[in-house]
């Protein structure tokens, strides 16, 4: 850059000298920065979550049926479904259903099918629920969780339970309608 200064010599070659005795302090890869817990001013952090749209060889629909008591939609049917820690969506999902359910998916094997973009109610954070078809999978649905889900069941898509997570039905429907997007609640 000094080079298309028009600066005097012995101007130019003293910044050079103290440019090369004082560097210029750069600011940390984005690897080593501590994260920012608070959106930039106008956006809203919003919270990701991973469901598993799984399918057998009858195309029926894996869902668990959430505890009673359970923080989040107690006594409704729900997708397999976890939120995303500090690791990629599917690592996420890879996680979870081995968690959850005991079943054993490649990452290879999955594939984004569905997002829902929601607001459960006024003041509630924003949502991107992300929906993955897992093509293979290997094991049998069991309860591993028994303070989230009681039970894992297939369901014909046409003949859904009731009741079922609000969102999980709209994903369905849409899957099924061939749409890759769901706003709700805006």
């Amino acid at each position: 850059m000094l080079d298309r200064l028009r600066l005097s010599p012995g101007t130019g070659d003293l910044i050079r000298r103290h440019a090369a005795q004082h560097p210029a302090k750069s600011s940390p890869p984005d690897s080593v920065r501590p994260l920012r817990h608070e959106a930039p001013e106008g956006t809203e952090l919003h919270v990701v979550g991973v469901h598993l749209y799984l399918e057998d060889e009858h195309g029926r629909i894996l869902l668990g049926l959430r505890h009673p008591d359970s923080a989040y939609a107690g006594n409704r049917w729900h997708f397999l479904a976890g939120h995303c820690e500090r690791e990629a969506a599917i690592s996420c999902l890879v996680r979870e259903a081995r968690e959850e359910a005991g079943l054993i998916i490649k990452p290879r094997d999955v594939e984004l099918v569905h997002l829902v973009h929601l607001v459960d109610s006024p003041g509630a954070r924003p949502r991107i629920q992300l929906v993955f078809r897992a093509r293979h999978f290997e094991g049998a649905a069991q309860v591993r969780e028994v303070d989230k889900c009681v039970a894992w069941r297939w369901w014909s898509p046409q003949n859904l339970p009731d009741p079922i997570v609000r969102y999980t039905r709209a994903a369905i429907e849409g899957i099924q309608a061939g749409r890759l997007y769901t706003e709700m609640g805006w």
